[in-house]
């Protein structure tokens, strides 16, 4: 099905954007024939969100031009809060679509690591990105909002681990929304070769109360035989925007891949967490927290797919609703024919903290193998009035202990955060939004 759009940027647009970035052809020739697919190509069709008459397209630029930051010093308290300015060795700031500040240790430069901006590495790293840049996890024919990422990426990150490399601190990356015309075409690629692990943790944070652009995000994540990555995120992005996050894992055998997301944007959001079992024994360990507040939608589809014998599935998502909030939450757990000995389980559950507030939770289990072992549980309602109740007979306010209960059921994605500034406002800013 083709489905002719306008787009904001031409083909000589895309073509001279890339050019005065230095990028090599191929860069060059990908983003404008990406561009020919997402005029015609359709959005994606979530469950039970009809997004045909969000805006995915237009923007009023495609990149701004933000200063950097001369050190650590300068950054707004916002974005200071995240960081241990002292112990934090490998961090990443981009400000808007600015590389805005860069610190790598000597350490992970000896051991081969790469960890630095994705136009950087496409000029630099040209072969490895190539190789691997939405040709294995994410493909940009697979429907419009991909194809015009593709053709306009303009920030992110790609990160490489060597064979048998070890990074023992986390990656950090924050990248700061204070332009209210910036629109967000990050892309973030994460590769960790054989028997290599990592700890790769992002940030997105506005200091603006609302946008006019769009974010359009994309990751993929590579993962070798034996090889593990942990990738924790926090998205604060501001309303206004219209937002479409992707984030997806490639796993091979014995590799395993741990999400925590916290998910807390005021935009309306479409996000898509989706994780490949591909080898025997890979591990997929998925963990989704999301507050939804005034009258944003979103539409949140998490899913482990099993290819590999001896496969393991785990998705926990927990999401509270307040006003007149909408959200959707599919969990998808799916074995192929042929993954025998898979486990796939799910667990979904919603809270709502007004009449109005709307969650959905769907647990779809999709089995086409005989040997395996699946489940899934799904709940959505109120706070439980005896922990209520118990809480208050302990002379504990009502406003308090539901606080109190809100935390504890969020509490699986914050505690598994491992950078301490992250967890800090990840607890701060659900403390605001269920207030």
């Amino acid at each position: 099905m083709t489905v002719e759009t306008k787009l904001a940027l031409s083909a000589q647009e895309v073509r001279s954007f890339s050019q005065s970035n230095n990028e090599p052809a191929w860069f060059a020739d990908f983003r404008e024939a990406a561009l020919a697919q997402a005029a015609e190509l359709a959005l994606p069709t979530p469950d039970k969100t009809n997004i045909k008459k969000w805006n995915f397209t237009e923007f009023p630029k495609h990149t701004v031009e933000s200063a950097p930051y001369t050190s650590l010093a300068s950054l707004p308290a916002e974005v200071a809060a995240l960081i241990d300015v002292e112990g934090q060795q490998n961090l990443y700031i981009q400000r808007n679509n600015t590389p805005a500040f860069s610190k790598v240790s000597e350490e992970l430069k000896a051991q081969g690591v790469i960890f630095t901006d994705i136009l950087t590495a496409v000029r630099e790293h040209s072969d490895l990105v190539q190789k691997y840049f939405m040709t294995t996890a994410v493909k940009v024919d697979e429907h419009k909002l991909a194809a015009y990422h593709a053709a306009l990426v303009n920030g992110g990150v790609f990160v490489y681990v060597p064979r048998n490399v070890v990074v023992e601190e986390p990656l950090q990356v924050v990248f700061v929304n204070d332009d209210a015309d910036a629109s967000l075409f990050n892309h973030v690629l994460v590769v960790a070769e054989e028997s290599s692990s990592v700890t790769y943790v992002e940030t997105y944070v506005s200091t603006i109360e609302e946008s006019k652009g769009q974010a359009n995000i994309i990751a993929e994540v590579v993962i070798k035989d034996n090889a593990q990555v942990v990738y924790g995120a926090v998205d604060v992005l501001a309303k206004g925007f219209t937002t479409y996050v992707n984030r997806r894992a490639n796993i091979a055998r014995d590799g395993k891949i741990e999400w925590a997301l916290g998910l807390m944007n005021d935009s309306d959001t479409i996000s898509e967490n989706i994780s490949h079992l591909i080898g025997d024994g890979s591990v997929a360990d998925t963990k989704t927290v999301v507050v939804g507040r005034g009258t944003q939608k979103q539409n949140f589809t998490t899913e482990v797919r099993h290819w590999g014998k001896n496969s393991d599935g785990q998705i926990l998502k927990h999401g509270v609703m307040k006003d007149g909030a909408q959200s959707i939450f599919n969990g998808i757990g799916k074995i192929e024919h042929g993954a025998t000995k898979a486990n796939a389980e799910q667990e979904s559950r919603v809270l709502m903290l007004s009449e109005k507030a709307r969650g959905d939770a769907n647990p779809i289990l999709l089995i086409d193998e005989d040997d395996v072992t699946a489940g899934h549980a799904a709940s959505v309602g109120r706070v439980d009035p005896i922990q209520l109740y118990y809480l208050m007979s302990r002379g504990i306010s009502k406003a308090e202990a539901e606080r109190l209960v809100i935390h504890g059921f969020l509490a699986p994605v914050v505690t598994k955060l491992p950078i301490e500034g992250v967890k800090k406002q990840l607890t701060e800013v659900i403390e605001r939004k269920v207030r």
